[in-house]
């Protein structure tokens, strides 16, 4: 934080909207609403800690919505009785006594009443320094009004027709882009509802249901059939089947069981469940999910810094162009109405609106979309990179394995079964803790295999494990027992055997009475998401690489199983940030897939860290992109929506800044000469529809399938 914005803090500035002054907080940024610039504010925060408020406070879409139909009935009259309707439609409506002033008063009203909100905002523009769209709007009616004002009594040509129509509809553009805002904006909010109102609690062993503010930690609450899940926990008691697309993007329901963790907010299946309350409030996972979307959007992208600057610099050339533009039509002897309408017009068709929209309000959708499809971004610069990434370089353990042991494959000897070879060593691993052995059971539960209780349990030092199974005497071990007791591998399996330990596979043999029946090849599981995500990288031409402290075996294994390009073996923690500086200095951007934790270092020097496997913890500091899901197919959507995202910011922003070069121009008058004017209301209903159509093209990546 620099020097002045901690001056700023301590000072209690408030900054707000120009248009919508309810906006305010304690420091610069864009409005949620509109996407404005937010200004300092008059008022301290200390003047709304004591209940002061803005007398302004309360606009709203309602409000311009009410003011423009105002302005509409009053501008009609107006329009009517102007002298433009007499010339081109060679007709006039009947006079009525005091009609040369009917323009004045009605003028007048709508001025101050529909122009009011413009004058406002650009007075709160000019204290903050940052002039802008208000500004230029709030010079344009008011030369607008002033000249007609003096025109009126020294029987010149006035404005009023121009200066009604200009600002009704300048009031409709608004409305018409706060709706097309507000429902671009509404994704957001969507996740604040997801949570239930009440909650079953248990207490004392009766169940009792309170309002959600009252649950506590530690609480065992339950969750009916249907219901929504209250609060983050962990399961004490019931099986089912959640649906947790609403935060994580996983459209099946997730198979919920005993001491599995919850999300609040997500919504149980057919089965009822007790939770134990681990999280609430602002503690929960969906609380954390929401102060990353809003923190990514307060945050700017690279693209976003530009458009504010373009939108500076436009008005600075619409000011300085609007008043050359007078002084050009005064000295080449036009009249003084003709010359400021030129004023009028230039400054309304430069209005930088659109432009100070064009990449706020797509950077507002995109990162909303990104926490409905399984992802939190921390920093737009981050999502903004991912588009430009070649290299992918995943962490193996945890990344692309699932960073435990399980059964890849069993050989059997002759006249035995590969069911026999598993249910005897699953029945001894049992009693045993050692992850191997609870990849042995997992398996022998997994293919629906009884087991027996082993009896006389005997651990062999640096070999395995005996016991008797059914009066039978069965082992259990490694190499080690095979040579122990002097039995050679047989030929039939010998060098399947062989290929598995090249793999780096962990090799266990299963013993009957001293006879071997077979064994059992143990290694990291695979995701079958991670060949998926792979192939998926390659069609979009990303390569991949793969980073692991495994020995060269297990990596050359891993990276042939999943087609990935390059890995790097045996490399120690503190070393994964070296070898993506090797991939970076061969000219790569590198995006680092890791678990957030000892994969720190690494993440912060990639060109994008993607913390996957993030559960319920979402913050990582040290990466920019999180993925809720132990998912890396989810690495394709992040790069699909980054491309979507910088084509959507593109468009708008040629559409914004673009019809500038050809309508300022012509506002200024350049083909008058051929009869080819702009007046002020054209330039305003160009000015308003570039806004709405900048809303709408960024509202319809909303659509868009990742």
């Amino acid at each position: 934080m620099n020097h002045n914005t901690m001056q700023e803090r301590e000072s209690g500035m408030i900054y707000t909207c120009p248009m919508h002054p309810e906006i305010r907080q304690d420091k610069p940024g864009m409005c949620p609403e509109c996407g404005m610039q937010l200004v300092p504010a008059k008022k301290k925060k200390a003047d709304m800690d004591n209940g002061t408020h803005d007398k302004h406070a309360g606009h709203s879409t309602a409000m311009f919505l009410r003011k423009f139909w105002v302005s509409l009935i009053l501008t009609i009259p107006v329009v009517l009785y102007a002298d433009v309707l007499k010339t081109i439609f060679k007709w006039s409506l009947p006079a009525f006594p005091g009609l040369e002033y009917m323009p004045l008063v009605l003028g007048s009203i709508v001025f101050f009443y529909g122009g009011l909100v413009f004058l406002t905002g650009a007075w709160r523009e000019i204290q903050g320094r940052l002039p802008g769209m208000m500004t230029l709007i709030g010079i344009a009616i008011s030369a607008a009004y002033i000249w007609s004002v003096y025109a009126v009594f020294a029987d010149a040509e006035t404005l009023f027709w121009e200066l009604t129509t200009l600002i009704t509809i300048m009031l409709l553009g608004h409305w018409l882009e706060m709706r097309a805002v507000s429902g671009a904006q509404g994704a957001l909010k969507e996740l604040s509802k997801l949570l239930p109102d009440t909650a079953e609690v248990i207490r004392n062993g009766k169940t009792e249901t309170i309002v959600l503010s009252e649950l506590r930690e530690n609480d065992l609450v339950l969750v009916r059939p249907g219901a929504k899940i209250p609060a983050d926990g962990k399961i004490m008691d019931g099986e089912s089947d959640v649906n947790e697309s609403m935060v994580t993007g996983e459209s099946k329901p997730v198979s919920k069981k005993e001491n599995d963790a919850v999300i609040a907010g997500t919504i149980n299946g057919d089965g009822a469940l007790k939770i134990n309350v681990s999280n609430i409030g602002e503690k929960t996972f969906l609380a954390g999910v929401m102060r990353l979307v809003a923190e990514a959007q307060a945050s700017k992208s690279r693209l976003q810094m530009l458009s504010d600057r373009a939108a500076f610099y436009l008005t600075v050339v619409a000011v300085a162009g609007g008043g050359i533009t007078l002084t050009a039509w005064l000295l080449a002897g036009s009249d003084v109405a003709f010359a400021v309408a030129r004023l009028v017009a230039v400054l309304v068709i430069a209005c930088p609106h659109a432009l100070g929209l064009a990449v706020p309000l797509v950077a507002s959708i995109s990162t909303t979309k990104a926490a409905h499809n399984g992802f939190l971004v921390k920093q737009r610069i981050a999502l903004e990179a991912a588009r430009t990434i070649d290299t992918v370089l995943f962490d193996k353990t945890g990344t692309l394995t699932r960073g435990e042991f399980g059964v890849v494959e069993i050989w059997s000897l002759s006249g035995q079964t590969k069911d026999e070879v598993l249910g005897l060593a699953a029945s001894l691993d049992t009693l045993s803790e050692h992850p191997i052995a609870k990849a042995v059971v997992h398996k022998a539960k997994e293919r629906g295999l009884t087991l027996s209780d082993p009896k006389k349990f005997e651990a062999l030092k640096g070999r395995g494990v005996k016991a008797i199974i059914l009066e039978t005497e069965v082992m259990v071990g490694g190499p080690a027992l095979l040579e122990s007791m002097e039995i050679k591998i047989p030929n039939e399996i010998s060098r399947q055997v062989e290929d598995a330990g090249k793999k780096g596979q962990t090799i266990i043999f299963t013993l009957k009475d001293r006879k071997l029946l077979g064994a059992m090849a143990l290694a990291d599981i695979i995701r079958e998401e991670s060949r998926e995500a792979i192939k998926s990288l390659k069609e979009m031409g990303v390569r991949t690489a793969m980073i692991t402290g495994d020995s060269e075996d297990v990596a050359a294994w891993v990276s042939q199983e999943l087609g990935i390009d390059e890995y790097f073996a045996r490399v120690l923690p503190h070393q994964k940030s070296e070898k993506v500086k090797e991939l970076q200095k061969r000219s790569m951007k590198v995006a680092m897939v890791g678990d957030g934790i000892n994969d720190a270092p690494a993440l912060t020097q990639a060109n994008l860290g993607i913390a996957i496997g993030a559960g319920t913890n979402v913050a990582i500091e040290s990466a920019g992109i999180i993925l809720v899901r132990n998912d890396p197919r989810d690495i394709v959507k992040i790069i699909n929506l980054s491309k979507m995202t910088y084509t959507k910011m593109i468009q708008n922003l040629w559409w914004a800044a673009g019809y500038n070069i050809i309508a300022l121009p012509l506002a200024a008058g350049a083909l008058a000469f051929k009869g080819i004017i702009l007046d002020p209301a054209i330039a305003a209903v160009l000015m308003s529809t570039s806004t709405v159509v900048v809303a709408i093209n960024a509202v319809m990546l909303k659509r868009k399938q990742l």
